[in-house]
Formats: structure tokens, sequence, C-alpha cells
């Protein structure tokens, strides 16, 4: 006999009714099947710091975390992300009411969502945007708003006017994400200035997502919102170890804010995953306190292969959008006679033994991202190298 249900209703909650399986999966599965090198996800093909990962053998052996660890973050942690903030920004943060550690980012911007938005709240978010937000805005019953960086001079920019008119009586709140993923776009200090004025001036708050804060190349500079005047009060910030330390693995995030903006987000993160990654967290305050050395380092070698990857883009006759921050490039796909990103994408591991994700699943208007493609450049540079050189033989 058959069960008998309910009612006819879908058993997915409508407002996630338009996400389906995420296209990292799909484009994942292709790269495993047909053998392909996979430039989609946006994960290191190499471990971070040894003696980052000997800090968490070492938690392991010791006992620490293997059990709970404190809800808002072990001390050692909260500590180490506050003195990072000081060091790097001259940001203050109380580590026993203004930090919050997170299962990586993905859950510190959920976690944010679900606790300062409503039903019927609108939340305006640069568009094209990580997945993430999108359903995060949705589980919380909010209504998304984007605003759209468009390429100008060889890179995304954002139109201040068209973020001041996206602004309602409805919004609650700007979600703001620098370095920009996808697009590898940095705002400016007066691009910032003009959102944090913006945001003072309608009494918003702000969740900026800024876990890419160590990759910026060239002459782009990383400044956190919270620093702007009348910023500090309104604002979520949200980073994480697994961009910087290549252990994405861990899922180990934070959030600063202050005291009340914290205590909203820590009572809905109480209720996802309670804690997390116990060992981990002490492995990453160790991270956080590593030399300057190693940040910079750090970004010197993934501007290499950033430069690897765009001239081999180049060479095979993409319009490549050189980024100034993270670790994708977006290309236009229209040079190489092409104009939709999904197809180009599903049938690219076939004809050239590559994956890439197609920037329109980062759209609300799925057309103005069709002829766009990300390739991520977190590979070993021997990887990208055979990478470009597939490209250009397609």
């Amino acid at each position: 006999m058959a069960a008998m249900t309910s009612s006819a209703r879908p058993h997915l909650n409508r407002r996630l009714a338009e996400f389906g399986t995420t296209i990292f999966a799909e484009m994942s599965a292709l790269a495993l099947s047909t053998g392909s090198i996979n430039l989609g996800q946006g994960f290191p093909d190499t471990d971070g710091p040894e003696e980052v990962r000997e800090a968490a053998v070492r938690a392991l052996r010791d006992g620490r975390g293997n059990q709970y660890p404190p809800g808002p973050g072990i001390p050692e942690l909260r500590t180490a992300i506050a003195a990072h903030q000081r060091r790097r920004y001259g940001l203050s943060y109380d580590p026993d009411t203004e930090v919050l550690v997170t299962a990586g980012a993905t859950e510190a911007i959920a976690a944010a969502l679900l606790a300062l938005v409503e039903p019927g709240d609108e939340v305006v978010a640069l568009e094209p945007y990580y997945d993430s937000y999108a359903a995060s805005i949705a589980m919380a019953g909010g209504t998304r708003v984007p605003v759209t960086l468009r390429p100008h001079d060889g890179s995304f920019r954002l139109d201040l006017d068209e973020l001041r008119a996206a602004v309602t009586d409805r919004t609650r709140l700007l979600l703001i994400n620098t370095p920009h993923n996808p697009t590898g776009t940095v705002l400016t200090r007066a691009e910032l200035a003009a959102i944090a004025g913006l945001a003072v001036e309608r009494d918003l708050l702000v969740v900026t997502d800024e876990v890419y804060e160590h990759l910026v190349f060239d002459d782009a500079e990383h400044l956190p919102l919270a620093s702007f005047p009348g910023m500090r009060e309104r604002t979520v910030t949200i980073g994480s170890a697994g961009k910087t330390f290549s252990f994405t693995g861990w899922k180990v995030g934070w959030v600063t804010a202050a005291p009340e903006l914290v205590s909203a987000v820590r009572s809905v993160k109480q209720f996802l995953t309670y804690v997390s990654s116990g060992p981990f967290q002490y492995a990453v305050a160790e991270a956080l306190a590593l030399p300057d050395t190693y940040f910079e380092e750090f970004r010197r070698s993934m501007l290499a292969r950033r430069d690897i990857l765009a001239q081999g883009l180049t060479e095979a006759g993409f319009e490549v959008f050189v980024p100034a921050g993270t670790y994708f490039i977006t290309t236009d796909i229209r040079p190489l006679g092409e104009k939709d990103g999904f197809g180009f994408c599903r049938t690219l591991p076939e004809r050239a033994g590559v994956v890439a994700i197609p920037n329109a699943v980062f759209y609300d208007d799925r057309e103005a991202g069709a002829p766009f493609v990300r390739f991520a450049f977190c590979k070993r540079e021997e990887v990208l190298r055979e990478a470009a050189e597939r490209l250009r033989a397609m």
C-alpha cells in the first residue's frame, strides 16, 4: 500500500523551491567522471602551512577540542581574531562579547541573515553573488534586491547611483562582499565611503563578507567597511580561515560586530551547528598569529598563479577580467563565438578537459550573466599551465 501524505504540497519548503543541487556539485562530479582539471570549485589542491596542520594534530593529541568547545568559540581563537583585526586594521573588538566563531563563513552568513532579517524585509546585495546569499535571504523570508556589478574598462564596477536607488523604506540590510566573488572586484575607498554614508543616512544594517581579505593584488587594498565612520555599530563583518590558510575543509569562520549584533547572530548559530571544528579552532588561533611574511608570500603566490591562468585564457581567446582580489577569474566567452555559459561549461570537459563555472548561477537575471564563466586559480602552477595549454588547444 502506498504511503499516505497529508497533502499534495511539495516536500521542499517553498522558499527554497528555486534552489536545487548547487552547480558546484554538478561540475565537480563532471570533473571526476571526465578526468578533467577542476577549475570550478574554489578549493586549493595543496594544504596550507605545515606548522598550522601540526597545531591541529597537537590539539587532537592533547585532547583539546575533542569534546564540545564553548558555544562562542574557544577563548584562544576569539582573542586571536580580535588581535588580527586590531593589528591589520586598527579595529578593536572585545573577544568575549564582540567575536563569534562559526562553522565557516557560510554558517556566519546564514546565521546573520536569519538573525537580522524578517519576512518582508528587503536585502540589497551586489550581483553576481555567492549562491548561499540568495538561499539564506530566502530562508529568512526576506526579499533580495540585486544591484549588478557591470563590466567597465576591464573590470566589474559598482554603480553607486543604482545602489542608492535600490534602497527603499523596506530595506533592512546591505549585503556587501569585497574582495568580490566571482568578479574579483575590490571596492575602493571612495565606494566604501559612499556605502557607509548611505547606511548611516538610511539607518541600515550591513553584513560584509570579507573572506578574501588577504588576497588583494596590484594596487588594490582591502578596507573593512566597519572601519568607516558610523559603521562599527551597524556592521557584521565575516571572516574565514579556509581561504587564507588553505584549509577549506576545516570550516572555521567568524563574526566580529558590536555586542548586540553578535548576540543576535549567536542566538541563531546555536541552533544550527551549536559548535564545530574543536581542534581546528586551536590551530587557526596559531595561524592568525603567523608573521606578516606569511600573508605576503601567500598573496605573491596567488598573484603568480593568477597571471599564469589569465595569460592562458587570453591566449585561448577569452576576454579576461583580471581580478584585483580573490582567486577567481571571470571571462567573457563571446569572443569564442559562444554566448551560453551553462552550455559552454557543460561541454568544456569533453572539449578541453577543464571544468569551470557559469556565472549565470550567481545572478537573478540569468541573461545578464549568460556570457560569463568563472575559473579558479588556487591550484598548483603546473596544473594551471596544463589547463591553459588544454584551453589553447581547444
